[in-house]
């Protein structure tokens, strides 16, 4: 059966159960026996897509956020005339900025090894920038709501599906607890 989940709801999740298969040997990807390893270096090139990801969900958060404080007026004046508000907006973009820019180091890292070149620290920093780019996400998406206030929180607003969505990006391609690990473990050797 299809999973009922929080977010991601355009991408649906179903179980898959494989029982008395046999894969042909023409199928295998790399060396015999070699699977769990291949596994975990594909992992160094799909958490920068996580963290792509995450970006855009952050980004489309603010850019709502933006948008709206524009038009929304209290007090005979539109709220992003309000200093905490601008101060608000200007941190969710510092944040979003320099994910984007680890984002993008590490992507061209990830290329530059599907090329063949040795990057030493590609684990590194795909660990790092799906980490930092999921953490962003969601700060961001949670300051989204809350400068829209109580409409923020109502699905008539497309903030409180980013904010629902950025919350797998933490957790997807393995949990930013166990990137925080990664990355400690990489520093350490």
């Amino acid at each position: 059966p299809k999973e009922r989940k929080l977010g991601i709801k355009g991408s649906p999740t179903r179980q898959v159960i494989l029982e008395d298969v046999r894969i042909p040997a023409d199928r295998i990807i790399g060396a015999e026996g070699t699977g769990f390893k291949t596994a975990l270096a594909t992992l160094d090139h799909t958490r920068i897509t996580i963290a792509a990801q995450a970006l855009g969900i952050a980004q489309g958060a603010l850019d709502f956020a933006v948008g709206y404080v524009k038009e929304r007026r209290q007090f005979g004046r539109p709220i992003a005339d309000f200093q905490g508000v601008q101060f608000m907006l200007a941190d969710m973009a510092m944040r979003l900025e320099g994910a984007r820019q680890l984002t993008y180091h590490a992507a061209i890292k990830s290329e530059r090894a599907m090329d063949g070149e040795r990057v030493r620290d590609l684990t590194l920093v795909s660990s790092a920038c799906k980490a930092l780019a999921s953490d962003v996400a969601m700060d961001v998406t949670t300051d989204a709501v809350q400068l829209l206030g109580g409409y923020g929180y109502t699905r008539e607003f497309p903030v409180e599906r980013m904010m629902r969505d950025a919350k797998i990006t933490q957790i997807y391609e393995g949990t930013n607890q166990i990137q925080r690990m990664v990355i400690a473990r990489q520093l350490l050797k």
